[in-house]
């Protein structure tokens, strides 16, 4: 694709994403059209009284000039009608900016909303390829830039394009001769800019790129603090930021170094321009072929002219990058998702939670992970999942969701094919709990709310109460209105999890689904998590992916999965019966859970020592379980 064509395509892409959000705020448009317009006029008119007033002075003085000799009356006439043009210019020129301004914002956010709402509907499988402070930056700062061309500079340019063609028309009638020299600096002007506005959108478009890079690296050292911090690698991580800040710093010059120097050229071209009209209409005036107030209102307007040029070299360059911004939001925008409702989807009704997998095959970035695999898992059953790293039991559990689809077979919930069902209606039945609980940067209130948005506070601290959270909760420093930091870092993670599981409970969904939910907490914290979870998951279908030994012990049955295929599959005081291998998984597990337990007590231990007591300015903010 050539470069020419590539800036026609980023701009016509752009002006096609903003429109339906531009076209409801077609009033402000042509309002701020008509003032703009109204302005023109006004503008045209404003010299008038000027020329008028030259004229007239002349004509008192012996010389010809076709109007009647000044006098006192006419002069203070000129004058308050020049005011009240000056007058009714500003207030259209006022208008017009309010109402673009307005259409602009509205046209910003209204586009904002629906990328993020585009965004929001996007695969994991898309998330986990793309850098996240990248879309941000998108959804952010590329929306920002949008608004040039929209409106903060694309109408004004058309103003300007406006004022230009009715300036060089009055010209042309006042002398056509001299007009020709306006004519051939606006040509001179279009030739200049037409090469210069593609290096710019190629340069503008490398700018966004650097700047996502930038972004990227910035959000990925603060998302890993602990790790540089603990490392000591924050000298490397900031020579990876210093060097892409350098990188966007030296694109973002090259963009406007060419903006400058479009502009600078126009300067030039105004001032030859300027300077053969001064000469010529000079020469006009001593040849009697016309007055000189005709030279001074041909003057004015030559001015008023050259500026929508200058504006026009100013306005290309911010085109050009704004038009590099809308590629990168229009590139977002045209990903489709790759998991949708039906056009028609089948009505629920009561769900009793009944999973079936049916031959099911899944695929992630080409290579197969699940192999035909078979399971009926009944309503209200407790299920454990447990098999190697990377076998598929993830894979598994993300099927009931839908965070991917299988490439064969299929998944049926109480009988119904998942892909026939309402996306969000499907997703109101479970609830997940993930290895790491995420929580947001708000009151644990708040957090446990997001189960279920609607519900009360007493509704919230029901929940807490029935998932045994309730006492934890109120011993923090502000109780339920306690604030958790950024994905709930100022909680341990047993506590994140059991915020969590009071969300869950909240939600009241009739499957559950546990992603490694107590892999990496203390024996005691485990504990504690997994008597919530069994509050939750009472009358519930329960999904649980471990490694814990208790969390498969305390299941109705266990499915081993393996290589994507399931090797093992029943009770778990069966397995231990009849399967050596499981014997074996669960005394690895049995031994490594006591001899966590023994380290804790030792550690439990050392720190009752009075030498080894902390400080009480030492003791940490929230009591970690």
């Amino acid at each position: 694709m050539s470069e020419p064509r590539i800036r026609r395509s980023a701009l016509t892409r752009t002006l096609r994403l903003i429109a339906p959000d531009l076209r409801p705020q077609r009033g402000l448009v042509v309002g701020g059209t008509f003032a703009l317009l109204a302005e023109v006029v006004f503008r045209v008119l404003e010299p008038w009284p000027m020329k008028i007033v030259i004229d007239s002075v002349l004509s008192s003085l012996g010389t010809a000039t076709g109007y009647a000799p000044a006098n006192l009356a006419r002069l203070v006439g000129l004058g308050a009608t020049l005011i009240a043009i000056v007058a009714l210019r500003a207030l259209c020129n006022y208008l017009a900016t309010v109402s673009f301004a307005l259409a602009g914002s509205r046209t910003a956010i209204a586009l904002r909303r629906r990328a993020f709402h585009h965004v929001q509907t996007l695969s994991q499988q898309f998330h986990s390829r793309n850098r996240s402070a990248d879309t941000v930056q998108r959804l952010v700062s590329d929306v920002a830039r949008m608004q040039d061309v929209a409106v903060t500079a694309g109408l004004p340019l058309a103003a300007n394009v406006l004022t230009l063609t009715v300036m060089l028309g009055v010209m042309v009638w006042l002398d056509p001769l001299l007009s020709l020299v306006v004519v051939g600096a606006i040509a001179l002007f279009f030739f200049t800019s037409s090469g210069s506005s593609k290096r710019i959108t190629s340069a503008a478009r490398r700018t966004r790129k650097s700047e996502g890079q930038l972004a990227n690296t910035a959000q990925e050292a603060l998302s890993t603090i602990k790790v540089v911090q603990a490392y000591g690698l924050e000298a490397l991580v900031e020579d990876r930021f210093v060097s892409a800040n350098q990188n966007s710093l030296h694109a973002g010059v090259r963009s406007l170094r060419l903006a400058a120097k479009l502009e600078r050229t126009t300067d030039v071209i105004v001032g030859l321009g300027s300077a053969v009209v001064l000469i010529g209409g000079g020469m006009r005036v001593l040849a009697g072929a016309m007055t000189v107030g005709d030279l001074v209102l041909f003057n004015t307007y030559l001015r008023t002219t050259m500026k929508p040029l200058r504006d026009m070299a100013k306005y290309t360059g911010r085109i050009a990058r704004a038009a590099a911004s809308g590629e990168r939001v229009a590139n977002l925008m045209d990903v489709q998702p790759d998991i949708v409702s039906p056009p028609d989807p089948v009505p629920l009704g009561h769900v009793r939670g009944a999973l079936t997998f049916e031959d099911v095959v899944t695929e992630y970035d080409g290579h197969e992970i699940l192999h035909g695999v078979n399971l009926q898992i009944d309503a209200g059953e407790h299920v454990a999942i447990i098999g190697p790293s990377g076998s598929g039991k993830s894979t598994l559990t993300s099927l009931v969701v839908r965070a991917l689809d299988p490439v064969g077979g299929r998944v049926r919930l109480d009988g119904h094919n998942l892909t026939s069902l309402d996306l969000s209606e499907l997703r109101a039945q479970v609830s997940v709990l993930h290895q790491e609980a995420v929580l947001f940067a708000d009151t644990i209130r708040e957090n446990i709310r997001m189960g279920r948005p609607e519900a009360t506070d007493a509704e919230v601290e029901a929940a807490a109460r029935a998932a045994g959270a309730h006492d934890f909760i109120t011993s923090l420093p502000d109780g339920y209105d306690t604030i958790v930091g950024e994905r709930g870092g100022t909680l341990s993670g047993g506590q994140r999890q059991r915020v969590a599981i009071v969300r869950a409970l909240l939600r009241d969904a009739p499957i559950v689904v546990l992603d490694e939910a107590t892999t990496g907490l203390d024996p005691a914290s485990s504990t504690h998590v997994l008597d919530a979870v069994d509050r939750l998951s009472r009358g519930r279908t329960l999904l649980a992916v471990t490694h814990e030994t208790e969390v498969a012990m305390r299941s109705d049955r266990v499915v081993w999965v393996e290589d994507g295929r399931i090797a093992l599959d029943g009770p778990p005081q069966q397995l231990l019966e009849e399967s050596p291998a499981f014997r074996a998984w669960a005394a690895a597990g049995a031994a490594q859970r006591e001899l966590l337990t023994a380290d804790k007590r030792q550690d439990a231990g050392a720190e009752n020592r009075p030498d080894d007591r902390p400080d009480e300015t030492n003791r940490r903010t929230y009591v970690r379980q």
